[in-house]
């Protein structure tokens, strides 16, 4: 497989959203746990990074719905700060699975694989289309919050200040800049170059996720190009415990989509108020025998 394919074709894949309703999918709201399996709250983090914890977020879910075969989120109500997940209701293990994305900037969003039903654990991949955003790189939710990610983005203005085109991210002035550190994490990373030849400002995009192994190795692609690669079996991050993830996740979840909430930190910088996430033709391919 090259660095500029997915799979090849699309032979047996099924849709995982039917392009009219919700069926197969719940929503569930932004709500935190652990920092990590054993650990400490995440709310607790939050406390001794200043960040304001959120009041009563499992009363307010992102609002998700369907217009002409999209799948849309948004914050509830729109402009709120209070984030939000579409959660499948199957299970998967092994699998590829293949999204169409157009998302308004800045709109903080992404995939999550190996997701626990009912708490926040599991692997994301990252489509943080905003300023020192990482897309196609990955996130442990839960999993003592790691990041592995190739590359950063921000995004060009014209005269009047309108976003007009994705550009790489300024490491000196970055809110997040990715490290050398970010970047050994992965098995694979794509140069930020490569990507924005291929990114699609304004359009759709296709996303590509590859997903194997009980702890896996997951594979991301954006237009074709081979984005990234992490192996979460043997990666290397603070309070990351391999052993721990898999007896917390297992060797199947649920995938996830995400509307983020908004934070001290970014403030709307993370998602702008009356933002959208928007998606279609979600197809998946279980790659596994055992599908039960």
């Amino acid at each position: 497989m090259s660095s500029t394919e997915g799979s090849e074709g699309d032979s047996g894949f099924v849709p995982l959203f039917d392009g009219i309703s919700l069926s197969g999918w719940r929503s569930v709201p932004r709500v935190y746990g652990m920092e990590y399996p054993g650990g400490p709250a995440i709310l607790e983090l939050f406390d001794r990074r200043g960040i304001a914890r959120p009041v009563e977020p499992e009363k307010h879910p992102a609002h998700w719905f369907v217009v002409d075969g999209v799948l849309v989120g948004e914050q509830d109500s729109p402009g709120s700060g209070y984030g939000g997940y579409l959660v499948t209701e199957q299970a998967y293990g092994d699998f590829e699975l293949i999204l169409e994305m157009r998302h308004d900037w800045p709109a903080d969003t992404g995939v999550m694989v190996r997701r626990q039903r009912d708490s926040w654990e599991g692997f994301q991949v990252l489509v943080d289309h905003r300023p020192s955003g990482g897309i196609g790189g990955f996130f442990g939710n839960g999993l003592a919050s790691f990041s592995a990610v190739p590359f950063a983005v921000d995004v060009d203005t014209d005269a009047d200040g309108r976003p007009i085109g994705l550009i790489a991210d300024n490491p000196e002035a970055s809110v997040e800049p990715v490290t050398e550190e970010k970047r050994g994490r992965l098995a694979f990373a794509a140069d930020v170059d490569d990507f924005l030849k291929v990114w699609r400002w304004g359009a759709w995009n296709e996303l590509r996720i590859r997903c194997v192994g009980a702890l896996p190795v997951i594979t991301t692609w954006v237009n074709g190009l081979k984005v990234a690669e992490l192996n979460t079996a043997t990666l290397d991050s603070p309070n990351y415990d391999p052993a721990a993830v898999l007896a917390t996740l297992g060797d199947r979840g649920h995938i996830a989509l995400e509307v983020h909430d908004n934070d001290s930190m970014f403030g709307e910088a993370r998602w702008g108020k009356g933002a959208q996430c928007r998606w279609r033709n979600i197809r998946i391919k279980e790659l596994d025998e055992d599908k039960a």
